[in-house]
């Protein structure tokens, strides 16, 4: 038997060469949540290659976690969580206030009520992600139906908004410390980078990767604002 992750000839459940599984299936939901803490915190994770291949070759490297080279690379629900975890912990220690330039008049009790769901999504904009994740792995899923599975761009969409985190950390230093005017600048640059992404991995006719991955990217957009404001607003109202 052959090691999808290293190619080396093993036997048994896992490769003698680098430790992985040696009976792998596609990518399903319960393998890509499973064992995320112990991901998350070993030294022996690959996180800089993870990040040096999503920004220089994504395409190439989520095939390559598909395929089931899966011991090379972070995985994907770890990763996310751990630059989450970073971008709280550095906008703490810098003291980064998501409202700055932006002020609403409040008249009303249902605008108040609108303007603190609004805050309250501000806070935690990075903890309600996951809806980004899922909006963008479904309408992934039915643009780009016939290549992979929902739970396999679940987990693509898990490195693709990790990423989002990583620039949305940077953009908040430049935000704190020389414009803050560019708020929204990260979005903006995760546009580009999902529609850069989308190109190198799906390996199509470029136009038509580039009309749909703009699309795509629109309506999750759409879809995650919507239901990220909606639990605000359900929190806000009846908690």
């Amino acid at each position: 038997m052959e090691c999808k992750n290293c190619g080396a000839a093993t036997i048994g459940n896992y490769c003698q060469e680098c430790g992985q599984r040696t009976k792998l299936t596609r990518v399903s939901f319960s393998e890509t949540f499973e064992d995320a803490a112990d991901a998350m915190f070993t030294v022996q994770a690959p996180i800089w290659r993870t990040i040096k291949m999503l920004l220089v070759a994504p395409g190439s490297m989520l095939r390559e976690y598909l395929g089931g080279k899966r011991k090379s690379y972070y995985k994907p629900v770890a990763f996310f969580i751990l630059t989450t975890a970073v971008y709280l912990l550095l906008r703490s220690l810098i003291g980064f206030d998501p409202f700055q330039d932006s002020s609403i008049t409040v008249e009303g009790q249902e605008v108040l009520t609108l303007s603190q769901a609004r805050e309250f999504m501000l806070l935690n904009i990075n903890k309600l992600l996951f809806f980004f994740v899922a909006t963008l792995a479904l309408f992934m899923k039915l643009f780009f139906y016939k290549r992979y599975a929902l739970a396999e761009y679940i987990a693509v969409c898990f490195y693709l908004i990790g990423m989002y985190t990583i620039i949305t950390t940077l953009n908040m230093f430049f935000i704190q410390f020389v414009n803050s005017e560019l708020q929204y600048f990260a979005l903006l640059l995760m546009w580009g980078y999902f529609i850069y992404a989308s190109i190198s991995f799906f390996q199509k006719p470029i136009v038509w990767v580039l009309l749909k991955s703009i699309l795509v990217f629109f309506l999750a957009l759409i879809g995650y604002m919507f239901l990220a404001f909606g639990l605000s607003y359900l929190i806000v109202r009846y908690l």
